[in-house]
């Protein structure tokens, strides 16, 4: 699920609840947060959202790793519990 800078919050809600119907059917799901122009001279800010959006899933998933960069993108892996 990819998210953005720049998201708002009602469309934060509806991916999360996306995120949580695939975890709930057994499935892995791949989080990134990527960066688009002058956002990319500030990635602290994308492991603040990425942080973020972990703590709003932590009732039912687990990261299987650290948020990595990979090109203009920070993902991580989670899972359910």
């Amino acid at each position: 699920m990819r998210f953005g800078m720049k998201i708002g919050q009602g469309d934060l809600d509806i991916k999360l609840r996306k995120v949580r119907g695939f975890l709930e059917e057994g499935h892995k799901v791949r989080l990134q947060v990527f960066y688009r122009g002058r956002e990319n001279a500030h990635r602290e800010l994308g492991y603040v959202m990425i942080n973020r959006i972990l703590g709003l899933l932590e009732e039912v998933a687990v990261k299987e790793h650290e948020p990595q960069m990979a090109g203009r993108a920070l993902s991580v892996v989670v899972r359910s519990k």
